[in-house]
């Protein structure tokens, strides 16, 4: 009895040892391969001379100075930076905005907070195209406008370009801001009460209450919906290709947009492997800061 009893337990060890690796096995050789390996794939292909298909006729790094060189690559970049602060900065602001608005507990809440995360549902091709209806001149508000009276009134952003690039932005808030909003109700709703109401006895004012110690302590809540929209942008292609095309001209144009048409429409495959690995990097530039501010914070508490 005691030898089966060994026996069993003995299976029963390996069993916790081994089955959560059996069972994970699978899903990370799938990583491995087809994130990290095609990840592999792209440099070496940036460091070759590859065109309309992939050779092994290695440049080392003359594509990446082809790249620095193009004029085209610095105006996509300049462009995802822009629009990169601006919609980051106004999803975070107008989602907090609204969070803050929907912790008062307020009537129809449930109603309100769909309404709100309900673009997160759509695709952005779906939202580019709305939008280039919305915002074209012979089409959308500027007619509408104007069939009210206002003969005078235009609103041909999308077809300026000087500013077709804050159509895009305008589009892109009014999809991720809900999210954003999303995520810090929910912080917001991890706030200890009773912290609150200690506050309150003592005199402080709602708004002072939000600014000096409900947001402060969102620290990983900004921390999470900064990254995850820094991410969105700076793979920001589907948004921008419904909605503009890159144009009017390139005035609108991002890195992923130049990756592509400089892989596949332009059959400068090396080129566009460069563009991307450059994307990498502006992701893991993001990211390592991010995480890094992060842990140090987290250690110090």
């Amino acid at each position: 009895m005691a030898r089966r009893l060994a026996i069993a337990s003995q299976r029963q060890r390996w069993a916790d040892a081994w089955l959560p690796r059996i069972v994970l096995a699978p899903s990370l050789a799938l990583c491995a391969v087809f994130v990290y390996g095609f990840i592999a794939w792209t440099a070496w292909i940036s460091m070759t001379r590859s065109r309309l298909l992939p050779v092994n006729d290695w440049v080392g790094l003359e594509q990446y100075v082809r790249l620095m060189g193009n004029a085209r690559w610095w105006t996509a970049a300049g462009n995802l930076a822009l629009f990169g602060v601006l919609f980051v900065g106004a999803c975070v602001v107008l989602g907090l905005f609204i969070a803050v608005l929907l912790d008062q507990r307020i009537r129809a809440e449930g109603a309100l907070r769909t309404i709100y995360l309900y673009p997160m549902a759509l695709s952005f091709i779906v939202t580019g195209t709305v939008w280039k209806w919305m915002l074209n001149p012979d089409l959308g508000i500027e007619t509408l406008v104007r069939g009210w009276g206002w003969s005078t009134f235009r609103f041909d952003w999308l077809v300026d370009p000087e500013r077709a690039l804050y159509t895009v932005v305008i589009a892109g808030v009014w999809q991720a801001s809900g999210f954003a909003m999303a995520l810090f109700l929910a912080g917001l709703r991890g706030v200890d009460t009773a912290i609150i109401q200690a506050a309150q006895v003592d005199g402080a004012s709602l708004p002072r209450i939000y600014l000096r110690i409900v947001i402060p302590s969102l620290r990983p809540v900004f921390f999470s919906v900064i990254l995850i929209l820094a991410h969105i942008a700076i793979k920001s292609f589907d948004l921008v290709m419904a909605l503009t095309g890159g144009g009017p001209g390139i005035s609108t144009d991002v890195p992923a947009i130049f990756m592509y048409q400089f892989s596949f429409t332009r059959g400068q495959l090396g080129m566009g492997a460069a563009s991307a690995m450059m994307m990498l990097m502006t992701v893991i530039a993001v990211l390592v800061p991010l995480m890094y501010l992060e842990t140090r914070s987290a250690g110090k508490h």
